[in-house]
C-alpha cells in the first residue's frame, strides 16, 4: 500500500479531460493487439481511449455488433441506454446512439438527461417486459446498455449489454458480440450503419425507480425511528436519486457530497494511490468516513451505484463479507412475502459466515463462480432470494418475492442497512459482532501470485481433482473444486476447502498474476499458513498439468 492511501488527490493525480475525450475520437485501435481489441469481461468492455482500448472505433462496433445480437434473438423492443459520470460515458452514449437510430433500434434515455445507476436500467427492463409478459405492454422485449467502468479510475470507459433478463449477460452473449465488434473493426467500422442520434425516446429512470422502492425497503420504519443518514455518491450516478429518495419518503438523508467532477478532484487516493471510486476500500472512503460519528448510518456508492459502502458509528466502514451475512440474517427473518424454499446466493469467493449463518436459518445455500451473472435465473424465478458477491455487490427480491433487479444494486443495499438500523435498534456491525460470538470470527483476504500467460490459462481451466495435497494448514481437505456446488459452473480456477478454512485460486484477467481468496475461523495466523500453503498447492498443480 501507498503512504499516499487515503489522502486528497492533487493535481498531479487528476486526468486531463479535453485530452481523453480527443483520444476517444482520435486514436483508431489495432485489434490484433490485445490490449486493443474488443473483450467483455465479467461486467462489459474497459478500457482507456489513452491506451486505443476505448474509443469511438470500439463503441460503434460493439453496438453495431449488440444491433445484429438482439435481432438475431429475437429482440424487437425497446432499448435502455443510460450513462454513469465518466468523462468517457457522454461521447460513448453519443456514439452508441447514432448506431441505434440509423440501425432503426428504439432507443430509451433518461428524461431528464441525467445519469443511470446500472440497477435503475435493470429495474426498467425488468418492468417494461413484465408489462410485455402480462399483456399489458404491446410489443416485442427489452434490453439494454449501461455506459460505466464502474469503480474503474477515471481515464477509463466502461460499455456493458444487459439482455431482456435484466443483469448482465452470460458469456455466450458476451463472447459473440465481442467477437463479430472485432470482426466488424478489422473490417474498418465498414458494416456499421452510423447516423445523428436525433429519434432517441426518453424515460424516468430516476422516478420510476425511486416510486418503486416502497415495494423492497420498510421506509416507514426508517422514518419512524428519526435515523440521521447520509450518502456520498463518491460523485457518481446515484447523485440525484438520493435527493428524490429523501423527498419521496421523508428522510432525514443528507447527501453529504453532491459534487460531480470527470477528474474526480474531491477523491481520496486509493490502497494503490490511484483515484478509484470503491466504496468497499477504506482509503477510496477515507473523506466518508470522516462523517463516521455525525449520523445513525452512513453509505457510499461506487460511479454507477452496483456496489455499496456501510459506515456505522460503531464500526466503521464495515467489510462487504459483514454485512452480507447481516443482511441475509436480517432478511430471511423479515421478509415473511418470500417463499419458505428460497434459497441464499453466494458466489464461492464470499466470506463461509455466510455458510454458517445459511445453516443456522434452515435455509438452502447455492454456492456460484465469481460473476452476478449465475444469480439471473434465480432472482427472476424467485427460487433465490438474495444474491451477494464479496466484492460489495447484491440485490435481492421485493417484499412479495418477485423480482426487483437482476444486477447488482448498491442504493438497495445502502437503504438496507438503514432498515435493519431502524427494525432491530441495533447498527449492522453490531449485528455481525453477535454473528461473531455465535459463529466464531473469520479472518479473510486476497493476495495475489506472479504467474505467466501460460500459468493463468492452465489454472483457469485446472480440475479439482489435479489437487494432490491431503491438508492444508494442519487440517484435512474435505473438497476440491473446480465447479460450483450451487449450478455446477466451472469456477475458473479451484477452492480447497477444510473444516475451519478454505481458499480459492482464479486466474486475472488483467495482469500477471493470480488471486487467491483465503479464509480461516481459525484467526490471522493460520490464515497466513493457509495462504503460504495454498501458493505450494497451486504452483504443484500446474506444474503437474504443465
Amino acid at each position: 500500500m501507498t503512504s499516499r492511501a487515503g489522502t486528497p488527490a492533487q493535481p498531479d493525480d487528476l486526468i486531463d479531460v479535453h485530452a481523453l475525450i480527443a483520444a476517444y475520437f482520435e486514436l483508431v485501435p489495432d485489434v490484433t493487439v490485445p490490449e486493443q481489441a474488443v473483450v467483455f469481461g465479467t461486467s462489459g468492455h474497459r478500457g482507456s481511449s489513452l491506451d486505443a482500448a476505448f474509443n469511438d472505433t470500439h463503441i460503434a462496433a460493439i453496438t453495431q455488433a449488440i444491433v445484429e445480437y438482439r435481432a438475431g434473438q429475437g429482440i424487437t423492443g425497446p432499448l435502455f441506454i443510460g450513462r454513469d459520470t465518466h468523462a468517457l460515458s457522454r461521447p460513448a452514449e453519443t456514439t452508441a446512439l447514432g448506431v441505434l437510430t440509423a440501425n432503426g433500434v428504439r432507443a430509451l434515455v433518461d428524461e431528464f438527461d441525467d445519469f443511470v445507476p446500472t440497477p435503475a436500467l435493470s429495474h426498467a427492463i425488468i418492468a417494461y417486459n413484465k408489462g410485455v409478459s402480462a399483456g399489458t405492454t404491446s410489443g416485442g422485449l427489452a434490453d439494454g446498455i449501461v455506459i460505466t467502468p464502474s469503480h474503474n479510475p477515471p481515464r477509463d470507459g466502461g460499455f456493458k449489454y444487459n439482455p431482456p433478463h435484466g443483469g448482465p449477460a452470460d458469456s455466450d452473449a458476451t463472447g459473440w458480440i465481442a467477437k463479430r465488434a472485432n470482426e466488424i473493426i478489422l473490417g474498418g467500422n465498414k458494416e456499421v450503419l452510423r447516423g445523428e442520434p436525433t429519434a432517441v425516446e426518453t424515460y424516468d429512470y430516476r422516478g420510476s425507480y425511486v416510486r418503486d422502492l416502497d415495494s423492497i425497503i420498510n421506509f416507514d420504519a426508517i422514518k419512524a425511528a428519526n435515523l440521521h443518514i447520509a450518502a456520498d455518491p463518491l460523485g457518481g450516478a446515484s447523485v440525484h436519486y438520493w435527493q428524490l429518495i429523501a423527498e419521496t419518503y421523508g428522510l432525514d438523508l443528507t447527501v453529504v457530497n453532491p459534487d460531480v467532477d470527470p477528474t474526480w478532484a474531491f477523491m481520496t487516493l486509493d490502497w494503490d494511490g490511484k483515484i478509484r471510486m470503491d466504496p468497499s476500500s477504506p482509503s477510496a472512503m477515507a473523506s466518508v468516513l470522516r462523517h463516521q460519528g455525525e449520523y445513525d448510518i452512513v453509505t457510499g456508492n461506487d460511479a454507477d451505484a452496483d456496489r455499496h459502502g456501510i459506515v456505522t458509528p460503531d464500526g466503521g466502514l464495515m467489510n462487504p463479507n459483514h454485512f452480507l451475512a447481516v443482511a441475509i440474517q436480517y432478511l430471511y427473518t423479515h421478509r415473511p412475502g418470500w417463499s419458505e424454499d428460497a434459497a441464499i446466493g453466494k458466489t464461492l469467493v464470499s466470506s463461509s459466515m455466510i455458510d454458517r449463518v445459511a445453516a443456522s436459518l434452515g435455509r438452502r445455500l447455492w454456492e456460484v463462480p465469481v460473476g452476478f451473472k449465475w444469480f439471473v435465473p434465480g432472482l427472476i424465478d424467485g427460487s433465490v432470494a438474495f444474491g451477494g458477491e464479496e466484492s460489495a455487490g447484491a440485490s435481492f427480491l421485493r417484499k412479495d418475492g418477485t423480482a426487483w433487479t437482476t444486477d447488482k444494486d448498491g442504493i438497495l443495499l445502502c437503504l438496507l442497512a438503514s432498515e435493519i438500523r431502524a427494525v432491530t435498534g441495533k447498527s449492522p456491525s453490531a449485528l455481525y459482532a453477535e454473528l461473531v460470538a455465535e459463529f466464531g470470527d473469520p479472518a479473510y483476504e486476497r493476495v495475489d501470485a506472479a504467474a505467466t500467460k501460460a500459468q493463468k490459462t492452465a489454472l483457469g481451466k485446472l480440475n479439482g481433482a489435479a489437487i494432490t495435497a491431503d491438508a492444508l494448514a494442519g487440517d484435512p481437505i474435505i473438497a476440491r473444486l473446480s465447479e460450483a456446488p450451487g449450478n455446477g459452473a466451472a469456477v475458473g480456477g479451484v477452492k480447497v476447502v477444510t473444516e475451519r478454512a478454505w481458499f480459492a485460486a482464479r486466474p486475472s484477467g488483467t495482469e500477471d498474476v493470480y488471486k487467491i481468496y483465503a479464509e480461516s475461523f481459525a484467526g490471522p495466523e493460520h490464515l497466513a499458513q493457509v495462504q503460504a500453503e495454498a501458493k505450494l498447492i497451486v504452483d504443484a498443480a500446474l506444474a503437474s498439468a504443465g
